[in-house]
């Protein structure tokens, strides 16, 4: 359990060891439940579109906990599987990617419990490569994650 009280559902491992084992899914977002007490799967899928998953990010959206219902931008986190080729020549690399997405015009209280609840969700997940925070639509530009990710060595 993490600091916040959120737990990391079964479902979220389950998920996560079918993208790191068997290449099912490309990526997962994980979103905390409606009520901000468990962590769960908000979508697995196999596409390999990044920008289709980029948009998916940049718009979540997350209920506030204490306004009737009123929804904002949405803080996530999300596992991606990155491939790429090295520029050397040397073959192809895969990292799997944990992102904390938060972004800067979310609201606060959402803010904090994601940040207090993300140590959870990432001890969890056996096998994570990278880890990166994205606070905006430009920190999650491909070429800009794929540098990191490869440490600069992609072709």
């Amino acid at each position: 359990m993490s600091q916040s009280g959120a737990t990391v559902s079964q479902e979220c491992i389950t998920a996560f060891n079918e993208l790191k084992l068997n290449k099912k899914y490309k990526y997962i977002i994980y979103k905390l439940s409606d009520d901000f007490k468990e962590i769960v799967v908000e979508e697995a899928s196999d596409d390999k579109e990044w920008d289709s998953f980029r948009e998916k990010l940049i718009n979540a959206t997350t209920k506030n906990k204490n306004s009737q219902g009123a929804t904002g931008k949405g803080p996530r986190y999300a596992i991606y599987d990155f491939e790429y080729s090295l520029a050397s020549g040397d073959g192809i690399r895969n990292k799997i990617t944990f992102l904390a997405w938060s972004p800067d015009d979310a609201g606060i209280q959402p803010k904090m419990i994601y940040a207090s609840s993300k140590e959870a969700l990432k001890r969890s997940l056996t096998g994570i490569a990278v880890e990166l925070q994205a606070n905006d639509s430009d920190d999650i530009e491909y070429d800009s994650i794929l540098k990191t990710v490869s440490k600069g060595l992609a072709a």
